[in-house]
C-alpha cells in the first residue's frame, strides 16, 4: 500500500518579506539557534499569553479575578 504524500504549504518570498526577516537579523543579532529562539519569544510570548488567558476566560466562563458563584476562584485565593 503506497501512503498518500501529504501537500506542503509554500510561501511564495517577496521582496517584502525578504526586507522585514533582514531587519530582525540585525535587530535581534540572530546567529544562533538560540538566539532564533529568543526572537521568537519576545516577538511571540505576548501573544501567546494573551490567546492562553482569552482561552482560559471562554473555558471558565469569567474573566480573571472575577468573583464567580463557585468555591474555586481563579486568583488562587479564598477568605
Amino acid at each position: 500500500m503506497v501512503k498518500e504524500k501529504k501537500s506542503v504549504h509554500r510561501i511564495q518570498m517577496t521582496e517584502g518579506k525578504h526586507q522585514i526577516i533582514k531587519q530582525l537579523l540585525q535587530e535581534y543579532n540572530i546567529e544562533t539557534v538560540a538566539d532564533i529562539q529568543a526572537a521568537l519569544r519576545d516577538l511571540l510570548g505576548s501573544t501567546i499569553k494573551d490567546m492562553m488567558e482569552a482561552e482560559m476566560e471562554q473555558h471558565l466562563g469569567y474573566q480573571k479575578s472575577e468573583r464567580s458563584d463557585s468555591d474555586d476562584y481563579r486568583n488562587g485565593y479564598k477568605k
